[in-house]
């Protein structure tokens, strides 16, 4: 194996048991996140990660530079060449013998060899060859050409050892949409006892995922097949649109091609859900859903909170629809001269409330009762509390309104949670192990402004700070880090980092990266992530396959 280069301690930069630096044959050319390996004490050796790339002469200053130029004349050629050499800064990672188990950690020597890595010690280096119950993560590019596949270990990617994956980076070139959908369909294809429940928030993206990409081409195949995957669409998908009186369009809601929807339809893998107000306000098991509806109203006298249990302890507000609720609402609103209700909460409150729930149960999800057969309508919640071992339900949201979104999240997450405590008749061994909820764009449920009353963020700390013990996993996106809850991401066992912004990689929560680690990120192309795993010993910079499932959304 040929040499790159040799260790270099200096008396002002001495190796140490965490980093050293090296420098490199004229000829080699290196990048960050390489991976290189280095001869140390018993016939050991020592692998590094390359975090910054540096070049440096004999000259004192720019100075010396200028008048070697023959005083600034940039086409001269100086009579004299430089000293000068290329050199790495290496963080260590971890130490392997062939004859012991023993890590050495003492500082690697001055003048020792430093190599390119092959596949199996990049493996060795990483602690891959030690993973239980792989997930395949993707694969990493070093920069002598050798290509690794990476595998996440399950029991800290979705419990019990850990759970919960977070990927953030700027709208387009991140790629956290694809990212996510490859981690799910890999679990899918390694494990047969997860559900999940994938939230599309945006157009028509995630709307056709068991249909095959047909823009996909040989070496992307393959790339599935390096990955130990077949290059496959989802299976056992149902979707879920919001009802809209609009038989034109099979009663759905959705930007969804017209002809997709009707296969859909044909096939019995489309419903559209509702919401009555029998299975929104269930005041008879104490079960009330209108607190959803203001997830993000401030609320610091929390006047809406009293209301809400008046009205979900109130016998005026039973065996009601939507219609004689809003008429209901209405005395509350009169004054007692006019013959209003008597309520120990002021009329100004009732008014606020009314005005603002008015304005949510307009939407044609909110129905009186269930129509025939024909419209397919469903209730998402009975719908979770029947989903199966490896089935797929997609929840289309992208035509509601902000607030509306976080109503069905958080009847989503509430579902989900009763089913998995045990709050339904079904027996445990045929409840899927594990159900895993994807939802993009986290800050409009859990950002750092989120009031702190709000049932969503509490219902997304009680999933990251106790879900895994219950088989409860999130994974989820957004375009900037920084704006979701600390509790949320901190809980997060695996963090994804698309490309962002500079502004972005200045906010506190990326202190702990290093700085050209940082600094890469806001230049990492399309495709490309930065990934975070607990039985990683560095940051890896990966790739991963194109999109298997059909994206096209125009056909």
């Amino acid at each position: 194996m040929n040499i790159i280069g040799k260790v270099a301690a200096s008396e002002k930069q001495p190796t140490s048991v965490d980093e050293f630096s090296f420098w490199l044959k004229d000829d080699v050319i290196i990048r960050p996140f390489d991976i290189v390996k280095v001869d140390h004490y018993k016939n050991s050796h020592t692998y590094g990660v390359v975090e910054e790339i540096m070049h440096m002469t004999d000259d004192s200053g720019y100075f010396n530079s200028y008048v070697s130029s023959d005083f600034g004349d940039v086409l001269s050629e100086p009579m004299t060449l430089k000293l000068g050499i290329n050199y790495a800064k290496c963080k260590v990672i971890s130490n392997h013998s062939k004859h012991t188990e023993e890590q050495i950690y003492m500082p690697l020597l001055d003048g020792s060899k430093v190599y390119f890595c092959s596949e199996k010690e990049i493996i060795e280096a990483l602690g891959l060859d030690a993973i239980d119950n792989p997930i395949p993560a993707g694969f990493i590019e070093m920069s002598n050409n050798i290509s690794v596949p990476i595998s996440f270990n399950s029991d800290f990617l979705i419990g019990p050892e850990g759970a919960h994956l977070n990927i953030s980076g700027i709208s387009g070139l991140a790629t956290k949409t694809s990212y996510a959908m490859f981690l799910l369909q890999a679990i899918q294809q390694k494990r047969d006892d997860i559900a999940y429940i994938i939230l599309n928030v945006k157009g028509a993206d995630l709307l056709r995922l068991d249909e095959l990409n047909p823009k996909m081409q040989h070496n992307e195949k393959e790339d599935y097949e390096r990955c130990g995957l077949k290059c496959k669409p989802f299976e056992n998908v149902n979707y879920y649109y919001p009802f809209k009186n609009d038989p034109a369009r099979s009663y759905s809601n959705t930007y969804l091609k017209n002809n997709v929807l009707i296969n859909q339809n044909e096939t019995n893998r489309a419903f559209n859900f509702i919401y009555t107000y029998e299975e929104t306000c269930n005041i008879e098991n104490q079960s009330n859903q209108l607190d959803l509806l203001f997830s993000n109203i401030d609320d610091p006298a929390r006047t809406i909170e009293s209301i809400l249990n008046e009205i979900t302890e109130s016998y005026d507000f039973q065996g009601l629809d939507w219609n004689s609720f809003k008429t209901k609402l209405s005395e509350y609103t009169a004054t007692k001269k006019q013959g209003g209700k008597q309520s120990d909460i002021l009329v100004q409150s009732w008014k606020r409330f009314s005005r603002l729930i008015k304005k949510s149960i307009s939407n044609d999800i909110f129905q009186i009762n269930k129509g025939p057969n024909n419209m397919k309508q469903r209730f998402l919640k009975d719908e979770i509390t029947r989903i199966k071992k490896n089935e797929v339900f997609c929840v289309d949201i992208a035509k509601l309104d902000e607030q509306l979104q976080c109503f069905v999240f958080g009847d989503i997450v509430r579902s989900v949670y009763e089913l998995k405590l045990g709050q339904t008749d079904r027996a445990e061994e045929d409840i899927p192990k594990r159900i895993i909820v994807f939802v993009d764009e986290l800050n409009k449920y859990a950002s750092t402004t989120s009031p702190k009353t709000s049932p969503i963020l509490n219902s997304l700390l009680e999933i990251t700070e106790r879900g895994r013990s219950m088989g409860i996993i999130l994974f989820s996106a957004e375009q900037f880090r920084s704006a979701i809850n600390d509790k949320v991401t901190g809980n997060c066992s695996t963090s994804a980092y698309g490309r962002t912004n500079a502004i972005e990689i200045s906010k506190p929560g990326y202190r702990f990266i290093p700085k050209v680690f940082n600094n890469m990120m806001t230049r990492l192309g399309k495709g490309d992530l930065i990934i975070e795993h607990p039985i990683f010993r560095s940051l890896l910079k990966i790739q991963f396959p194109f999109p298997s499932y059909n994206q096209n959304t125009q056909e």
